[in-house]
């Protein structure tokens, strides 16, 4: 049996949470009827923030802000070369505050603080990428009209947005949305989750610093009915960019209807890894490992389902079941700790029962399975189960934990069939040494990204978002920005009208 985890308690643990106030209109305020929320570590237990906690008051006065700031105020009418200079300075102040960003995104989310490091310091590097884009937003022009007529395409800013992020990725999900909606001259009002709100309002703080006017990024913490819904619904939001589940994903897109907004979603995954006998098995187990536990496996691309040749499955799994061993369980503040401690203690019961639904539909627990004895804060063991078949719910429902589950193939028209057999469909990796197979498989499954010989690997330059029940839409890449923009055509006629209609 595992010696219980001794969570070491950080300086946090015995100061004053740390407050935050809502940012509208760039000003800091309380919440009209003075409700609060607070977080509690995860990892530690103790409550590290307090949020004031806005309502449909508030969502109304930001919106009212950034639709000011839009009609009125100098950011869509900003040189690119303006809006530019000011993403980068964001992206400089984000940098300089790296450390700081990164300890409050893994106290309040329970994910490593070495993890949360490269994610900053990925976000850094988006929002670099999306002050170039700002300067490349461009449109058209059609002189083959007639010698007479000039036709042009503009691309204009769509808006008010409201962007909605999850808990999982604090500060990288915001930054793969906002700065690519300010970079086309959008205003905002941001929601992140009310678990982890701390990083998102540094973030509107640097946004000021770096001379964002007022009005243009609003920041409301509160709970997703209080607060996402009207901003949903809103009659002058004119774009919801949501990441979080399917079923919310569907309701938003239901309220969005209701007054045709443009949506944007990045939703669940039940992501395999197809592994065939001629991979660089080392690599490829090593990868199994990483996408199956990566971010304690809350993370919507996680590699979930290992779909592995039957002619290797046991070696191959003795493997991968011997790495994990290996990986560190414990303080998200621990720069050797690989597995954090879980987001909730809800949601730790929530996929211990996946676990257990597994074990009773006949299915077996080859590794793991367990929450981890622990003197403060919530961990589950990386969990590995074997004898999964494609109907049974641990394979085909988003678990959202650490939990690897194992499928077998004896074809390549078997493996695609499993990888497809979701009603997801985020991201899919290949592992194998011939092109032919690795070519086949990225042609047919159905998935937004496709890694080859890798896996959760990714770059500003490149597109994600998914197929079916994955979401709508895609977010990097460099039509990210024309993303937040509506086309606008200009017809110039030369000369005396030509064509009359009457006489």
């Amino acid at each position: 049996m595992n010696a219980p985890l001794n969570i070491a308690m950080p300086v946090e643990a015995s100061a004053a949470p740390k407050t935050y106030q809502l940012l509208i209109d760039g000003k800091h305020v309380e919440s009209r009827d003075g409700r609060t929320l607070e977080r509690s570590s995860p990892g530690h237990g103790f409550t590290v923030s307090r949020y004031a906690q806005a309502g449909e008051a508030e969502v109304e006065a930001a919106v009212q802000a950034a639709h000011n700031a839009f009609e009125t105020g100098p950011w869509p009418r900003m040189k690119a070369t303006e809006r530019a200079a000011i993403l980068l300075k964001a992206a400089d102040l984000i940098e300089a505050q790296l450390e700081d960003i990164a300890r409050l995104d893994a106290l309040e989310s329970g994910k490593p603080i070495a993890q949360a490091r490269g994610e900053i310091g990925g976000a850094v590097d988006i929002w670099r990428y999306a002050a170039a884009l700002a300067r490349t937003l461009h449109g058209e022009s059609y002189a083959n009209l007639g010698d007479a007529m000039l036709g042009v395409v503009l691309r204009e800013p769509i808006g008010v947005v409201s962007i909605i992020t999850p808990w999982n990725f604090p500060f990288l999900i915001v930054s793969q949305k906002l700065p690519f909606a300010l970079a086309a001259g959008c205003t905002a009002v941001v929601k992140p989750s009310e678990m982890t709100s701390a990083s998102t309002f540094v973030l509107g703080d640097i946004l000021m610093q770096a001379g964002l006017p007022n009005g243009v990024v609003n920041i409301l913490a509160g709970l997703g009915g209080d607060v996402g819904a009207p901003m949903v619904s809103h009659p002058l939001v004119e774009m919801v960019s949501f990441t979080g589940s399917t079923r919310v994903g569907k309701m938003t897109m239901a309220s969005a209807a209701s007054s045709l907004k443009k949506v944007s979603m990045e939703l669940g995954g039940k992501n395999g890894q197809i592994v065939f006998p001629d991979a660089d098995l080392t690599a490829a187990a090593d990868a199994a490992v990483f996408g199956g536990f990566f971010n304690a496996g809350e993370c919507c691309n996680a590699g979930s389902r290992l779909i592995v040749h039957k002619a290797i499955a046991d070696d191959f799994l003795l493997a991968v079941k011997a790495l994990t061993a290996k990986v560190t369980v414990g303080d998200p503040l621990d720069d050797r700790t690989k597995v954090g401690a879980m987001i909730s203690s809800d949601h730790l019961t929530k996929v211990a029962g996946y676990v257990t639904a597994a074990a009773s539909d006949g299915s077996s627990v080859y590794s793991g399975g367990k929450q981890l004895a622990s003197n403060a804060g919530q961990y589950l063991d990386p969990t590995i189960i074997r004898d999964v078949t494609e109907d049974m719910a641990i394979a085909r429902e988003e678990v959202f934990g650490p939990v690897l589950s194992v499928l077998t193939f004896e074809s390549i028209e078997k493996a695609l069939h499993i990888a497809n057999n979701t009603p997801y469909g985020l991201s899919a990796g290949v592992w194998s040494a011939s092109i032919d197979t690795c070519m086949l498989v990225a042609r047919n499954v159905r998935s937004g990204t496709v890694w080859v010989n890798t896996f959760m690997e990714g770059y500003p330059e490149l597109p994600f978002g998914g197929y079916k029940q994955s979401g709508l839409g895609r977010e990097l890449g460099k039509r990210a920005v024309e993303d937040y923009t509506e086309e606008k055509t200009i017809q110039f006629h030369r000369g005396q009208r030509t064509g009359w209609w009457v006489g």
